[in-house]
């Protein structure tokens, strides 16, 4: 009875064991003998003991931090870059017997190729083009992996540290940009307004009459205000009277 029981239970193991359930993003790379025998999920699948091995493969994009790089651009400054790529297996065949760890290859692929991309460029054009740098990075990856069936669906650059004493150049650099703008924004003005008092003297000019009006509405805006002085302008002409007389 004992021995029955036993072999029940063997059964039940063994048929456990050859049972396995993939889920919906999931495959089962399958090997027999240590041959591929085929990509199978998902679902319900199953594997001959001690004959059949299965390596799971997950098909969800998959999100990497690429580490710090010391990079020299262009111009010969050090900054550290950062950045984070997107991918997926579109061939789980390819990713498992193609290359020996996809993960791994994959990561080690976006350090150089992110140093590279970058150090070819100049600080300004690194810090101004992002989104060039990032189309060039994947474009790059995704040519290199698509061997192992993987797909670079996208790369952001996530960080530039740049050194402290770059840093101070650049927020002098702008102090001095800003400044520039506000002195170009003053000389507009000054000389919009030196233009609109050329015209306006010049209708003056024209018209006595006009002045003579100004000079009363100027007295009218001091008169209401508390004042202990008041001073009231004496019309040019009445000096020119006085200089014609005294010419004759």
């Amino acid at each position: 009875m004992t021995f029955e029981i036993l072999a029940v239970l063997a059964v039940v193991v063994v048929l456990l064991s050859m049972i396995k359930v993939m889920r919906e993003y999931e495959r089962a790379v399958v090997f027999r003998l240590g041959r591929f025998s085929g990509v199978k999920g998902p679902g319900l699948i199953i594997l001959i003991p001690l004959v059949d091995r299965a390596i799971t493969v997950s098909l969800r994009t998959v999100t990497m931090d690429v580490p710090p790089q010391d990079v020299i651009t262009r111009d010969n400054v050090s900054v550290k870059v950062s950045a984070v790529i997107y991918f997926r297996v579109m061939d789980p065949k390819l990713a498992i017997i193609d290359v020996e760890n996809y993960l791994f290859a994959t990561s080690q692929l976006s350090q150089t190729t992110l140093r590279s991309v970058t150090g070819q460029a100049e600080l300004d054009d690194l810090l101004a083009e992002r989104d060039k740098m990032n189309l060039t990075i994947q474009t790059i990856l995704d040519k290199h992996t698509e061997p192992w069936g993987i797909k670079v669906s996208a790369v952001e650059i996530k960080h530039i540290d740049l050194p402290q004493e770059m840093q101070r150049a650049m927020a002098r650099q702008a102090e001095a940009e800003r400044e520039r703008r506000s002195k170009i924004i003053l000389a507009d003005a000054e000389h919009q307004a030196a233009v609109k008092l050329g015209k306006a003297a010049a209708i003056l000019q024209q018209n006595p009459a006009s002045l003579q009006l100004r000079y009363l509405q100027t007295l009218s805006e001091v008169a209401t205000e508390n004042n202990s002085t008041t001073l009231f302008p004496i019309p040019l002409d009445f000096f020119s009277a006085f200089k014609n007389r005294t010419q004759e």
